[in-house]
């Protein structure tokens, strides 16, 4: 014994154990507080809807707590997970674990490792819940929300997941070392350990194999062994006198038996599960090459032949799929234009050429602008940094930027004193402009550009547009083409005094749409109470235009046909929606291309679906002679027709508040609006005034809900307009017009049907009746998909049978009462019928 150890021997025992009670008490708390943690983190997420609000009522008896540990358990899960790291605070409570096991010196852990994963976990896991519930729920805490919100910001969706994906690749690779070269060299060590660990169940390992066929004649390199047998009297001493050289053994004459597991054995077929080898004084034991060969299978195998097959793709597809997509392979995607398919698009030459459009700069003019607006700003002591023109059609904007300390609503109030100084008519001011730290400052050219037609038809922007209902206006104060798509708008609302250029404007929209849409895929319903303002497009009825079923004439002049035509457009919207309900579609384009796909059965009532835009010239004499019986499904229209494809064009002369009411303009975010007579015009086309500083003559200012910009409209003459509608009239069209569901009036109804006529009976009237009798339901639906009829035809044949006494009155939602309760009555009833 040493010195060290008696010293340590004469220590104190009652020492240690007043120094270890402190540590095991610390250590159990670490424990107990990991404990409670991750019961409380459970509960509170099985909880945490009914239990969120109460993380700051502690002390309120009233309201009472489902988490396992109470209102201290809400406490902590609202603090770690809903406001902080989400579902990783388990990892705090492991890590709390970790802490008391290192204080109870129990190294079940490697410390400074296990809290390095721990930190990085921390950081990933609420980003990838993040990203995975949306921010929905508290899976991913507040910081695991933010920083997602502000990765998808800046890099998007797909590099949120790539940096997601990279950063825990890049983990695993600096964690496990999973570089090629170190995994090629852990595969070859693996390789080595395993070869050594069979060799090493050999008795004496030591022995190498020079051959596969041949052994030592000599055990050689025998290393020493001691033991301590159960028996006392079995003694194996050995001693070597030299650590090289192992040729002298000194053996008792007691043998010991050595037993190597049976994986290792070298006889077959042992029972025992074990071999025992003697180990003698002066023998030489030498291994038949055939039992070695067997033991650890190292003869050379034959080539053995090795097939590799390619499991087939599995077709997950349903019966519905299988069959579209059939259909698709047999009859390719469905083309709505075959019905026209020799139609030709009207051509650029119809429009007329208006010679060179080019800005002309007059240099003097700008000078001269410019030091007047200099000047008279200098008179009111507004200073000027900088000043810039750009130079449109019939505007140029002057920009100027003013010194330090300069209010905006100064300049503003120059606006009179400008128009005057510069002898100009339409001096508009923008302070500021937006997305600018400049005032604009907007003076009409004495000699203004002419704006075409053909310019902006012809242009790339327009022909190679892929906008779904493309409208261009014209160019704006940069000289810039502007479109816009009616589709997105989705409604455009029209102001202008009398020949300030309104009806050009409808003109330029009209033609834009004719220009890119083929007679499928568009229709207008149009409403002219002046006569003579859209009479031009009649001779595209049968191409362009749609109409109720009775109506004579497509542009509706009526005012009591624009009313039965505003509700027919409402009950396309029902059924519409109706159509996309059944396939499962939120929007025309998504109904229509899955149409083209064949995955809808026409025999079901499915069918392409035009675009429909509703074009009223006047809206204005509608509203005095209509009021509420035209306001009413216009603003129907136009709350809901946006998704089934029915666009709204609505223009007026007088936009006064009891025409353009609050209900109009709430659903008409697009508006457009010309030269008006007052400052009170503009605020109410626009919420803001500078419509009544407008020069005329097409001058614009087009309002989409986030700024105004002000346009000059491309003009097209009525010549032009009569020429494409001619164009397009000379062409094969449809043997009608679309036409749309049939209206009845509550008036007309209650009239009509007590007239009817059996001999003007449809065709299908008694076999209709059957259906209705033999299911007992009055249904106009039923009618349609039984008998594979339209709503128009499906409507009146109810009526029929309304007025003939088969069935009662409409009753709303609910089916209509059937009157006759069997078959056989009613063969009875239409014999008597019939004579």
């Amino acid at each position: 014994m040493d010195k060290k150890t008696v010293i340590k021997q004469t220590e104190s025992p009652d020492k240690g154990k007043i120094l270890s009670k402190p540590r095991i008490f610390l250590g159990l708390t670490f424990i107990l507080f990991s404990v409670v943690l991750t019961f409380s983190f459970i509960s509170y997420l099985m909880n945490w809807k009914a239990d969120q609000s109460q993380a700051g009522t502690m002390f309120d008896k009233s309201i009472k707590s489902s988490n396992v540990f109470g209102k201290v358990g809400d406490w902590l899960g609202n603090i770690f997970i809903f406001e902080s790291i989400g579902v990783a605070s388990f990892i705090i409570s492991f890590l709390v674990l970790v802490f008391g096991t290192l204080i109870l010196k129990k190294k079940i852990f490697k410390p400074w490792k296990t809290i390095g994963h721990s930190l990085f976990f921390i950081c990933w896991v609420p980003i990838l819940m993040g990203a995975i519930t949306k921010g929905q729920g508290v899976l991913s805490g507040v910081y695991g929300y933010q920083i997602m919100d502000s990765l998808n910001t800046i890099i998007g969706t797909v590099g949120l997941w790539l940096v997601l994906v990279a950063s825990i690749a890049l983990y695993f690779i600096l964690e496990f070392n999973l570089r090629p070269s170190s995994v090629k060299a852990k595969l070859n060590q693996i390789n080595e350990n395993t070869i050594g660990k069979v060799k090493s169940m050999m008795p004496n390992s030591d022995e190498s194999f020079e051959s596969d066929h041949d052994l030592h004649d000599e055990i050689e390199n025998i290393e020493p062994i001691k033991s301590t047998p159960k028996d006392n009297n079995k003694i194996v001493e050995q001693e070597t006198k030299n650590s090289k050289d192992f040729s002298t053994i000194t053996v008792s004459n007691t043998v010991e038996t050595i037993s190597t597991p049976n994986h290792t054995s070298f006889v077959e077929n042992d029972e025992d599960h074990s071999q025992k080898v003697n180990l003698n004084i002066n023998t030489k034991p030498v291994l038949p090459t055939s039992t070695l060969e067997q033991a650890f299978d190292i003869t050379p195998k034959e080539d053995i032949k090795f097939n590799v097959e390619v499991a087939p793709v599995v077709d997950i597809l349903d019966d519905v799929d299988k069959k579209s997509q059939e259909l698709v392979e047999q009859h390719g995607l469905y083309d709505h234009t075959l019905d026209l398919a020799n139609f030709q698009m009207p051509t650029v030459n119809l429009l007329k050429d208006y010679g060179n459009e080019e800005i002309s700069i007059n240099k003097e003019e700008l000078e001269e602008n410019k030091n007047k607006i200099v000047g008279l700003l200098k008179n009111f002591n507004v200073g000027i940094a900088e000043i810039k023109a750009t130079i449109g059609p019939t505007v140029t904007l002057y920009e100027i930027v003013p010194e330090a300390g300069i209010r905006v609503a100064a300049i503003k109030k120059l606006q009179d004193d400008i128009a005057l100084n510069l002898s100009a008519l339409g001096i508009r001011i923008i302070a500021p402009m937006p997305g600018k730290g400049t005032i604009g400052i907007e003076v009409p050219r004495k000699n203004p550009t002419m704006v075409s037609m053909r310019s902006v038809i012809s242009s790339q922007k327009f022909q190679h547009t892929d906008m779904d209902l493309p409208v261009v206006f014209g160019k704006t104060i940069s000289n810039e083409i502007f479109m816009a798509d009616l589709a997105k708008m989705p409604h455009l609302l029209m102001a202008g005094a009398t020949g300030q250029g309104k009806s050009v404007g409808i003109n330029a929209i009209l033609t834009s749409l004719l220009y890119k849409k083929h007679p499928s895929e568009l229709k207008f319903v149009m409403v002219d109470p002046k006569k003579v303002e859209l009479s031009l497009y009649s001779k595209i009825e049968r191409h362009y235009l749609a109409k109720l079923p009775d109506a004579e004439e497509a542009i509706i002049t009526d005012t009591n046909k624009v009313i039965n035509t505003l509700n027919s457009l409402c009950i396309e919207m029902d059924t519409r929606y109706d159509l996309l309900k059944n396939a499962f579609c939120k929007n025309i384009k998504e109904y229509n291309k899955k149409f083209a796909e064949r995955k809808l059965n026409p025999e079901n009532g499915h069918r392409y679906l035009p675009y429909i835009v509703l074009v009223v010239d006047e809206f204005a004499d509608l509203i005095m002679t209509a009021g509420k019986e035209v306001e009413l499904p216009i603003a129907r229209l136009a709350q809901l027709a946006r998704a089934v494809g029915i666009h709204l064009i609505v223009a007026t002369q007088r936009p006064s508040v009891n025409v353009i009411t609050g209900m109009i303009k709430a659903n008409f975010p697009a508006r457009a609006a010309f030269r008006v007579i007052s400052s009170v015009d503009s605020r109410t086309i626009l919420d803001s005034p500078g419509a009544d500083q407008l020069i005329g003559k097409g001058d614009m200012l087009y309002f989409n809900g986030n700024e105004i910009l002000r346009l000059q409209c491309a003009f097209v003459d009525t010549p032009e307009v009569e020429r494409i509608a001619e164009y397009i009239g000379e062409q094969k069209g449809y043997a009608s017009a679309f036409v749309l569901p049939e209206y009845v009036s509550e008036d007309s109804s209650s009239s009509g049907v007590g007239a009817f006529d059996p001999n003007e009976k449809d065709a299908l009237f008694e076999e209709a009746a059957r259906i209705i009798v033999s299911t007992q339901q009055g249904s106009t639906s039923m009618l349609q998909r039984q008998l594979k009829l339209g709503y128009n035809r499906a409507g009146r044949i109810m009526d029929q049978l309304e007025a003939i006494g088969i069935v009662g009155g409409f009753n709303g939602a609910k089916a209509r009462e059937v009157l006759i309760s069997d078959l056989h009555s009613l063969e009875q009833f239409l014999d008597e019928l019939r004579n």
